[in-house]
Parts: structure tokens; C-alpha cells; sequence
């Protein structure tokens, strides 16, 4: 089971409402939102098509099982939109358990069933693709199976991340011949990918407590590679590869990560100023932790802090909004970001 350091990686990105806004009946989407996992609901009237795509979200914080198996003459592809927190297992052997990073790509083969245990909110993009529309391999390559493609994970692969950027961008458009261009090019970059030679163990979970109990306490701190590998108790070229097989990040990023999130807490809790906040997460300087902090979030630490507190002010009943909220954020608007 992974510890709270871990589960705050599910919030690193933005999270959709519960309820989406449904401006687009689903008949003129791109791809349909699904009512149950890995099932989305054919088109009336039409034919199947060789490929379908559809997209997965959950809102839900509490753990949450589901069930699905490939159709015999279908693959599965799902590429993470958001970060989360999951369990994939099949019978008795586990795929994949812990935080699964946005940009994660997995691949599933035909006639293969699937479990998968939710921990924290969740968005997918899925692509139900037949067997027929993956290119043949290159020539000197080995030839494809659904074997050797089957439970395929590969952590934050930026060009799939990417390709699902492009189609939930414009999903709903009504663009079909778009979404399936962007599914085969998918497909494409899945068949023709180089499959890893060596598979590199993942960090085992009790020395990963360990570092992620190192960063907890030490984040406002100094941290380099040499003393995290230390705390694990590995070379840092072992410790490294270790580490990223089982978070998704390399260490800086991961340590990045969790000061950002930190700061989050401080931003959205505290009336701490932007320089104050970025000493006590660890950056020297208020402008470092603002070009950082806009890099994974997107957003400026004080655009960031209201729209925190707006979401929160939102969320509360009428007239239990706080009076002075409106000119706060627009005193801090006013300052430098």
C-alpha cells in the first residue's frame, strides 16, 4: 500500500469536476464518455468501427474495483490524462500498483481480462483498436505478438501524452477522421516501439518509504541524487533507474514534485508570502519557485492561490463566502507574480 507522500503524486494535476459539463450530446462527440470501465456505448445505427475511442473519469476519492477483458480481435490502449493512484491485477498477479503518472501508456491484447483498483480521482483516454490496424514491423525488426505487447506500461511516454493532448483538445469538435488519425498514429508509435531488452526492478516499496520519509522532512533543504541514494541504500546509478522504474519520475523531478505541493498547502491555507513560501519549500529564490511552480502546475503561484480559494468559495454554500476573499485576490494580482 503506498504512503501519503506517494498519494499526494494523484494530485499533481488538475482535476476535473465531478460533473463535467455535458455541452455535446454524445452522438456528436469525437469519443464518448464511458458509463462503465472499458465499455463504451456503440453509436446508433452504425456499424462497429476498427477503431473506438472513449474516455474514463472518476471523480471518486474512495477505492473503487473494475473488471474488463480485451475482445478477441481487439487491443487495448489507455493513455493517463491525469496522474493517479491504481492497481492493476490479473488473478493472482499484480501489472502495476502505485502512481501512475500522467502520460502513462498501457497496452492490453486481445482476450486478456483485466482488474483495476482505483485509489484516487482518475481521467483516461482509452482506444479500443483491431488487430488489423497495427502496421506490420519494420523490416529487421522482431515480428509483433500480442504476447509481447500485452500489459505493456511505459511511464509518462511524452509522444502518447502528447497525441491524447491533441484529441481531448479538440474532442469536441465532431471530427472523427481527426480522432481516428490520432489513434492510428498511436497504434503505429505502439507497434514500431522498441521494447525494452532488460527490465529494470522497480525501487522496493520499504526503501522507497525510506526516501520518501528523507523528502518529507528534508524538502526545504538541500537534496542531491548522492543522498537519497544513501537513505535507499544503493549505488546512484542503481538507486536512479530503481527509482524512476518504480515512481514514473527521476529523482529531481519527483523532489521538484513534492515541493510544489507543499507550497500548494501553504498557498491555499496559509497568508504566507510568495518569497516566505518559496524559502520554506526549499528555493532560494521567489523567482526560481515561481518559474518552477508554473511548470507543473501551469499557473502562477498567486493566479494559482485564487483560484484556489475561489474554487473553495464556490463550493460553499450562499452567502458563507468571505467578504474580504474578492479584494484579496485582486490586492495580490496586483503584485508581481
Amino acid at each position: 500500500m503506498l504512503t501519503d507522500m506517494q498519494a499526494a503524486g494523484a494530485r499533481l494535476t488538475y482535476q476535473p469536476s465531478p460533473r463535467e459539463p455535458d455541452c455535446f450530446p454524445q452522438r456528436t462527440r469525437a469519443f464518448p464518455h464511458e458509463r462503465k470501465w472499458r465499455q463504451p456505448e456503440p453509436r446508433a445505427g452504425l456499424a462497429p468501427e476498427d477503431i473506438t475511442i472513449s474516455r474514463w473519469t472518476s471523480a471518486q476519492t474512495a477505492v473503487r474495483s473494475e473488471e474488463a477483458t480485451t475482445p478477441p480481435d481487439r487491443y487495448f490502449f489507455s493513455v493517463a490524462l491525469k496522474t493517479t493512484r491504481l492497481k492493476l491485477t490479473r488473478g493472482s498477479q499484480t501489472i502495476f500498483d502505485g502512481v501512475m503518472p500522467a502520460g502513462t501508456l498501457y497496452v492490453g491484447a486481445p482476450s486478456k481480462p483485466l482488474c483495476a483498483q482505483f485509489h484516487a480521482p482518475c481521467d483516461f483516454l482509452h482506444f479500443h483498436v483491431s488487430v488489423n490496424c497495427l502496421p506490420s514491423p519494420q523490416s529487421g525488426t522482431e515480428p509483433l505478438t500480442s504476447e509481447g505487447l500485452n500489459d505493456l506500461v511505459v511511464l509518462r511516454d511524452p509522444f502518447a501524452e502528447q497525441l491524447a493532448k491533441a484529441l481531448t483538445e479538440h474532442g469536441h469538435l465532431a471530427d472523427q477522421e481527426f480522432a481516428r488519425c490520432i489513434a492510428r498514429t498511436l497504434a503505429m508509435h505502439v507497434a514500431r516501439r522498441e521494447l525494452p531488452r532488460a527490465k529494470v526492478n522497480a525501487l522496493p516499496k520499504w526503501r522507497l518509504r525510506r526516501v520518501e520519509e528523507y523528502v518529507r522532512t528534508h524538502f526545504d533543504r538541500c537534496i542531491c541524487l548522492s543522498d537519497l541514494a544513501d537513505v535507499a541504500g544503493l549505488s546512484r546509478m542503481h538507486f536512479a533507474a530503481q527509482f524512476r522504474a518504480a515512481t514514473g519520475y527521476r529523482p529531481r523531478e519527483y523532489l521538484l514534485h513534492q515541493r510544489i505541493e507543499h507550497a500548494k498547502s501553504l498557498l491555499a491555507n496559509s497568508e504566507t508570502s510568495l518569497a516566505e513560501v518559496a524559502l520554506a519549500v526549499g528555493f532560494c529564490t521567489q523567482a526560481h519557485f515561481s518559474t518552477v511552480f508554473k511548470r507543473i502546475t501551469g499557473d502562477t503561484p498567486a493566479r494559482w492561490r485564487c483560484a484556489s480559494r475561489n474554487a473553495l468559495a464556490s463550493s460553499r454554500p450562499a452567502g458563507v463566502m468571505p467578504t474580504d476573499l474578492r479584494e484579496s485576490c485582486e490586492t495580490r494580482n496586483s503584485l508581481p507574480m
